[in-house]
């Protein structure tokens, strides 16, 4: 929930300094609004290296005057005032953990930097960062814009107002030198530097235009000197938005404390509306801007609505999760041994298939077991159960079988196939996965030899990548990548053993994508030679296909498919065991 990652003013203000002094990069994202803001709060990627975990994030927001003015409509010229910036200020705030940087123009004439000061510092803003350029700026990226230079004179008893009006001394005054941008010698960037650093200003942002990194380069490591000429320790940032080939690495290296990314999260979102607005307007229909677009729920999720819905429906949900189990298909290698029963009739040790099956859901606290029946059905029986008839089983698919349950799948269901079993601990470990949809996924296949008449249903992951070399390796959440009876074993790299669970919003993406699929196609679909015969693998193959996130859960064997004599024998000698 947003309402978790906030903070009080006083706490977030030192959390920049506190960065710098641990002496490693401070990485910072731009944000533009209170959703672009918890992704730069948020975001993460995971990997490893020589076998420890990495954990890559961004450590502070920047509150840019581009951004801002752009997602307001208008140009970066100083137009908009103070007080429409601080509401984009604290919309990010609100929504926010980590120390933010505001960039302040200008920072006007001395007076109203005070305020400036004064107002962002009572906020829990943790640095502003003033440009050496008269008001009213102009934006130092595009080409041919005259660049005017205040008197560093001037601009340093501005620094000087700002420090003495500040509260706290958390709060840090950075000044941006423009030197470079207007075309200006090294000289006079470090001239200007050398008066800020005396005018007492907390930190240097030398700024550059340049595709080529050098000049900053050259900038940092004159910047080395100076500050061991003036016996002070004050950090160096850079904006690499134009010199982007170089890496946070380098820029370490060369003595940089803060590397800002500026305004991309700004620019990548204009494209893909721009993209978006013009393919709706070309297919008059929102179909093929699908895959362009973020599901709905994913938004849900990054702005707390879920963990809303979560608390909502708390006193309302029990903790009985109905079990749903398709048992109307014939199973003809099993016709010798079942005599005319279904499988679920299967005795194993004096006891049912289905009544092991009854014995490891109660061990899981799962009693709301509806069973759907079709092939000896009258041959059927279980106690404490529900049992529900497919007429229609022998013309359809193990997908129109548990369709058949469709009003048990209201808030949340777990599906299992009438013909495993399962050890205890895996149904206790899948009630406690969060994720919306999951599917249980034994990462033994490799292990598994082809069996006549027996198909599996593969899975391949989407962390499933293998270094050649060593290096860092960012990986996906746990989902799914492919799911299907006719994938490559050899390329596989789980089995899926006919147990899923869904939550509410799980089912009713289930539910839907169902709904539409059948409604709008005919003839083959997915693996299916006919949409009559859709498989519950085609529909989650096909939610995959629409972008839903289909999770797994990871197992390592401790289940068994009885398919046929050989695993009736291994069943019977598990549980005589």
């Amino acid at each position: 929930m947003t309402l978790i990652n906030t903070t009080l003013p006083e706490q977030r203000r030192g959390k920049l300094k506190a960065l710098l002094e641990d002496g490693k990069i401070v990485r910072v994202l731009e944000a533009h609004n209170g959703l672009s803001g918890i992704i730069a709060n948020t975001v993460q990627v995971t990997g490893e290296s020589d076998g420890q975990t990495v954990v890559r994030q961004f450590d502070a927001i920047w509150e840019s005057s581009l951004t801002d003015s752009a997602s307001k409509g208008h140009p970066d010229i100083e137009v908009i005032t103070f007080d429409s910036r601080i509401h984009s200020i604290n919309e990010i705030l609100a929504v926010t953990d980590k120390p933010m940087i505001v960039d302040g123009d200008t920072g006007g004439d001395a007076n109203t930097f005070e305020y400036t000061v004064s107002k962002l510092e009572q906020a829990g803003v943790s640095a502003v960062i003033i440009e050496d350029k008269i008001f009213p700026k102009r934006n130092s990226l595009e080409p041919g814009v005259q660049q005017n230079l205040e008197d560093p004179e001037i601009f340093a008893q501005k620094i000087q107002r700002g420090k003495r009006i500040q509260k706290s001394s958390d709060f840090m005054i950075i000044a941006r030198i423009e030197s470079l941008i207007a075309g200006k010698p090294m000289e006079d960037a470090l001239n200007r530097a050398t008066k800020y650093l005396k005018a007492g200003i907390d930190g240097i942002m030398i700024h550059s235009k340049s595709k080529n990194p050098d000049e900053i380069l050259e900038f940092a490591e004159k910047y080395k000197h100076l500050l061991q000429t003036l016996k002070l320790n004050k950090p160096l940032v850079c904006v690499p938005t134009t010199y982007n080939l170089i890496t946070e690495d380098e820029l370490s290296a060369a003595g940089f404390s803060i590397i800002i990314y500026a305004n991309h999260l700004l620019r990548s979102a204009y494209q893909a509306m721009t993209k978006t607005a013009k393919t709706l307007l070309r297919k008059q229909r929102s179909l093929e801007v699908d895959p362009f677009c973020t599901p709905v729920r994913e938004i849900f999720k990054t702005v707390g609505f879920l963990d809303v819905k979560e608390k909502d429906q708390q006193d309302e949900q029990t903790t009985n999760t109905p079990v749903i189990i398709p048992a109307a298909g014939e199973a003809p290698s099993l016709e010798k041994i079942l005599n005319g029963k279904p499988k679920a009739m299967l005795e194993i040790c004096g006891k049912t298939l289905i009544n092991h099956q009854i014995q490891t859901l109660s061990n899981a606290n799962l009693a709301d077991i509806t069973l759907i029946a079709g092939y000896g059905k009258e041959k059927l029986y279980a106690e404490g159960i529900s049992i529900m008839e497919n007429p229609d089983y022998h013309k359809g698919s193990l997908l129109n079988s548990i369709m058949v349950a469709k009003e048990k799948m209201t808030n949340g269901f777990i599906m299992l196939y009438s013909d495993i079993l399962i050890e205890d601990q895996i149904l206790k470990k899948l009630k406690e996965c969060k994720e919306d949809i999951i599917l249980v996924a034994d990462n033994s296949t490799q292990y598994h030899e082809p069996e006549e008449g027996n198909v599996f249903d593969y899975i391949i992951t989407k962390n499933h990548y293998k270094p050649k070399r060593r290096e860092i390796r960012f990986i996906s959440e746990n989902t799914v990548a492919k799911i299907g009876s006719k994938i490559n074993p050899e390329t596989a790299t789980h089995e899926f053993i006919g147990l899923a669970r869904f939550s509410k919003t799980g089912a009713e993406q289930f539910l839907e994508t169902y709904n539409d699929v059948v409604k709008r196609f005919t003839g083959p679909f997915q693996e299916s030679e006919d949409i009559s015969r859709l498989s519950f693998t085609d529909l989650i193959q096909e939610m995959i296909d629409r972008d839903f996130d289909i999770h797994y859960m990871e197992i390592h064997k401790g289940w068994l498919e009885i398919h046929n004599a050989e695993h009736i024998t291994l069943a019977q000698k598990s549980f005589s065991a």
